[in-house]
């Protein structure tokens, strides 16, 4: 672990040394506050409701942004053989460039925390799905992560990283939107694969292992792939 803490605090330097990690994070705090403050304000409603529907509409652009640039532009710049070269696995490289969009990511979501104490003051929220909200927030920004970082994998370009991972997410988001389309048999198949599916019952604030489960072996199966594809060593 203290080989991928290392690299993790190498990948967080470079978020936060350039603008695009505060235009990003900037970005997403006046998006979700706008629709905070309209909930709350305008139709009178103490609920987070709004900003939890929203987010994953928000994270299909905020997270490709992030990661688009974890592989890509390693390999745009030639670094990408000097990183694998040293003495660490890959899937400690895989871990760290995650675990520093995750941690970027988890600290947009601490930020929205002022909305909580907002409500706290103001009204009575519903403590449960306020807490399964945010946990499927964490869990689905995991999984999206992870498809970012094979997407970031798959070329040097990081303008094409962020429409793959864009379209990974997004393919994924829709598929519980389309079953009124297939057969009947298909419908819970495509179902149980939306990202969506999953965080919406979450944020009811059911908390179920079938769910958690769900993300975690989406979030390992993309982990993998990327690992197959650095191991793969393309120029």
């Amino acid at each position: 672990m203290r080989e991928v803490w290392i690299l993790t605090q190498r990948e967080l330097r470079a978020f936060f040394d350039s603008p695009s990690a505060y235009i990003v994070l900037s970005v997403f705090l006046l998006i979700t506050g706008w629709f905070f403050g309209n909930s709350l304000f305008v139709e009178n409603v103490a609920s987070l409701r709004s900003v939890f529907d929203l987010a994953p509409v928000l994270f299909m652009f905020f997270i490709p942004a992030l990661t688009m640039g974890t592989f890509a532009e390693e390999r745009r710049a030639g670094t990408i053989e000097l990183l694998l070269t040293l003495p660490v696995r890959d899937g400690q490289v895989i871990a760290a460039k995650l675990l520093s969009v995750v941690i970027v990511l988890l600290v947009a979501l601490a930020l929205t925390g002022v909305y909580v104490l907002t409500l706290a003051v103001l009204g009575d929220p519903d403590n449960g799905a306020t807490l399964g909200g945010y946990l499927g927030l964490a869990l689905l920004g995991l999984s999206c992560s992870a498809l970012g970082l094979l997407a970031s994998s798959l070329t040097r370009n990081q303008i094409v990283a962020f429409i793959l991972g864009f379209a990974m997410i997004f393919g994924l988001y829709l598929l519980d939107k389309v079953t009124i389309f297939v057969p009947g048999w298909l419908a819970p198949i495509l179902e149980y694969l939306s990202i969506d599916f999953h965080y919406r019952n979450l944020m009811r604030g059911v908390i179920d292992s079938r769910d958690v489960l769900y993300y975690l072996s989406l979030t390992a199966f993309a982990g993998l792939l990327t690992a197959y594809h650095l191991a793969r060593r393309p120029e």
